[in-house]
């Protein structure tokens, strides 16, 4: 079997596996798609520039990579059936959760066939859901988690991680369990809080209905995620219950503790609190290469059409790299706010060209 798979079967082609199948084509990989229902499928091929299959077994026939990106339930019965269809080709999967998937294909695949089955997740996606709000951006330069076990073969982790090196992604190898107790902090967790929050909210509404209308970007920007699929998540929670439940117990004793601190009136412990918090988040908003230091500036932009593109161009001219960027709206309308993460020692340079481009750019940090 080939080093460098060209074919490539994507099995479930809502939101994250139409990606993924655009993000295979732009590589040149032959990709051909199936979902439970056609008229899905159809779509996908069409916006991925791949082909649509009959049948799961026609889809991966001949594949050398086949990834399965199906609902949580339906996974082990794919993945069964994906290896028996496919007899030389590495057989993955984009589920969120690893340790119950890695139980239940045991249980229904031949060990024999266990060697070639790769458990996999890709860290992207978005709260929309369907092939029509697909994009190969959501595969770029995201971490692709690959938890092999024990029956796995070296040499099928290595295609595997060859080809999501290949459309874009970074291939991460990490024990099931493992995986399983971080993405509870940092995938499922964000949900849950975000999802509360809104709920809270909305609950508050009854009583007091203009409470949504003093909702300000940072609310904005924390609820994001109540927007998600609910039938999805719920399957994703209860999978991963156990690590998902230590997760909001300490989530819970931290907001405990903030809450204490703010009632005893202790400023330098709330300020030490938000510090490390900052310190944090200011790594994780750019790439690893600049996590050394960066710098965040707040720029106000009207809230009309050409405005970002003339910001982004403005930096563009100047050879000022944006390492990340997010829009805080106005709840009044007519204006908003970015938040533009830079090189700390690109500051000055961005801060400069922005300005000579009519913007009044200030840092925060």
């Amino acid at each position: 079997m080939t080093s460098n798979p060209e074919r490539v079967a994507v099995i479930g082609t809502g939101l994250l596996g139409t990606s993924i199948a655009m993000a295979a084509t732009r590589a040149g990989c032959e990709v051909r798609g199936w979902d439970v229902d056609p008229a899905v499928a159809g779509r996908a091929a069409g916006l991925a520039g791949c082909s649509a299959a009959p049948s799961l077994e026609e889809a991966a026939a001949g594949a050398d990579i086949v990834v399965i990106c199906t609902p949580i339930p339906a996974i082990p019965a794919a993945v069964a059936r994906a290896l028996a269809a496919a007899p030389g080709a590495a057989v993955t999967d984009a589920a969120s959760i690893k340790g119950r998937i890695v139980a239940e294909v045991s249980a229904v695949v031949d060990p024999a066939d266990l060697v070639r089955f790769v458990p996999g997740h890709p860290m992207g996606g978005s709260e929309r859901s369907g092939p029509e709000h697909a994009a190969p951006s959501i595969v770029d330069d995201i971490v692709w988690v690959l938890a092999p076990t024990d029956e796995t073969a070296a040499d099928m982790v290595e295609r595997v991680e060859r080809w999501v090196s290949r459309i874009g992604a970074r291939p991460v190898r990490m024990l099931p369990e493992r995986h399983d107790r971080l993405v509870a902090f940092v995938s499922h967790l964000p949900q849950v809080a975000s999802t509360a929050l809104m709920g809270l909210a909305a609950t508050e509404e009854a009583g007091e209905p203009e409470i949504l209308l003093l909702a300000a970007g940072g609310f904005r920007d924390l609820t994001r995620l109540a927007a998600s699929n609910p039938a999805l998540w719920s399957e994703i929670l209860r999978a991963n219950a156990g690590e998902l439940a230590a997760a909001i117990d300490l989530f819970a004793a931290g907001l405990f503790a903030l809450r204490d601190e703010v009632l005893a009136g202790d400023g330098a412990a709330i300020e030490r609190r938000f510090g490390l918090a900052k310190e944090a988040r200011l790594k994780l908003a750019a790439k690893p290469q600049v996590r050394a230091g960066v710098a965040v500036l707040q720029v106000p932009i009207p809230d009309s059409p050409g405005a970002l593109a003339r910001l982004t161009a403005a930096l563009g001219k100047g050879e000022v790299n944006i390492e990340d960027l997010q829009i805080v709206h106005s709840p009044e309308g007519g204006r908003g706010t970015v938040h533009l993460t830079v090189a700390a020692t690109a500051a000055g340079d961005a801060a400069a060209v922005l300005t000579s481009g009519g913007f009044d750019p200030s840092r925060l940090a």
